[in-house]
């Protein structure tokens, strides 16, 4: 196996990883964004 070819095969073995998640920070935001509802839900149906 030549180097090239050991290359090749390293990179297509990638299972993906932090660097491939994409945007953080809308995901971040839509999280919260959900868990302030959810709380906004609770309190008014009085479950809190």
């Amino acid at each position: 196996m030549t180097a090239t070819s050991a290359t090749a095969v390293r990179v297509q073995a990638r299972t993906g990883g932090p660097k491939e998640d994409g945007p953080k920070l809308l995901e971040h935001l839509a999280g919260w964004a959900l868990v302030v509802v959810l709380a906004m839900l609770v309190t008014q149906a009085g479950l809190l």
